[in-house]
């Protein structure tokens, strides 16, 4: 296998377990109902930010004076768009609009980061990616057919409500993802393991101002201690598995793999969030749910096929 053949399959290999990864943080406010998405953001990356400053302090003296005032800028932007009010408008979406909506939403990702990456210099043109795009988009209508026509017993205000939760994390995290990656492309002198930490280091000091108004008025007595366990356990393994875990692999597969093509991996996020809700649901996904599993598929087989040299055009004699 040539070079930039590994580079491909390893940066597709390591944005395929960010998704895994990043799939559990939908089933989450499923699993801690009993508290809002404030409190259930605050403690996540409370947590996450406790495990990133574990991690790092060895390596403290080694990596701050490689940041100047434009890189803590950067990881504050980041952070708040990326984590904190990614995950807030996320949570309230899956709890008040359900898994299969806030899936569907999150799923138009690729599309939205693809389509901005194919601005930039050096990128496949639009029309290599219009298969790719097709296929994805046809995979959502699949899922957004499926879950549109599931009668629910929710208000219609709260469905509305959750639908622009979701459509706002679309936004923060379609911003988060074109600037991540840029600022990763120009940090040489920082790894991305480290970049992953840093950003989980300033997420934990913008959750503890959010963990104030989150908590405020709440008692312990609000919550039996089995809930409060359950709530611990959920936000420990969001920190571990989908900041910790997920952000790393994610960075990896940035440095790996250009914008538009990162764009697709995204979408692994999407197959991964409706597999674990077939799990805790204890079914098997409907024939139009099986189709969207294909469908999504075949857009990131054929983002990849998009991003392969083409063959330089044969001349006579």
């Amino acid at each position: 296998m040539s070079r930039p053949n590994h580079s491909l399959a390893l940066g597709i290999g390591f944005g395929a377990a960010a998704g895994a990864a990043w799939g559990f943080v939908f089933l989450a406010p499923e699993l801690a109902r009993d508290f809002s998405p404030l409190q259930l953001s605050a403690a996540r990356y409370l947590a996450y930010g406790l495990v990133a400053l574990a991690l790092i302090a060895p390596r403290w003296r080694a990596v701050a004076p490689r940041l100047g005032r434009p890189e803590w800028w950067a990881l504050l932007r980041l952070s708040l768009l990326g984590n904190i009010l990614y995950y807030v408008l996320l949570a309230s979406a899956v709890q008040l609009g359900g898994m299969a909506m806030t899936s569907l939403v999150i799923g138009f990702l690729p599309v939205a980061v693809t389509l901005i990456g194919s601005r930039g210099h050096g990128a496949v043109p639009l029309r290599r990616l219009a298969l790719t795009l097709a296929l994805g988009i046809a995979g959502i209508a699949c899922v957004a057919w499926q879950a549109l026509g599931v009668p629910s017993e929710a208000p219609v205000a709260d469905r509305l409500t959750g639908f622009l939760c979701a459509l706002g994390a679309l936004a923060a995290w379609t911003a988060y993802a074109v600037s991540n990656s840029r600022w990763l492309v120009r940090l040489d002198h920082v790894s991305s393991h480290d970049w992953s930490l840093l950003t989980g280091l300033v997420t934990g000091g913008l959750a503890l101002l959010l963990a104030v108004p989150a908590f405020m008025g709440s008692r312990l007595s609000d919550h039996t201690g089995a809930q409060w366990g359950s709530f611990i356990g959920v936000a420990a393994g969001m920190a571990i598995v989908a900041s910790i875990l997920g952000n790393a692999f994610w960075n990896r597969a940035s440095r790996l793999l250009p914008l538009t093509m990162i764009g697709q991996m995204i979408l692994f996020e999407t197959l991964f969030a409706l597999l674990y809700g077939f799990l805790w649901e204890a079914r098997w996904p409907t024939a139009l749910e099986a189709l969207a599993m294909v469908l999504v598929s075949a857009s990131v087989l054929a983002g990849i096929s998009a991003h392969q040299p083409q063959p330089a055009p044969e001349h006579g004699n």
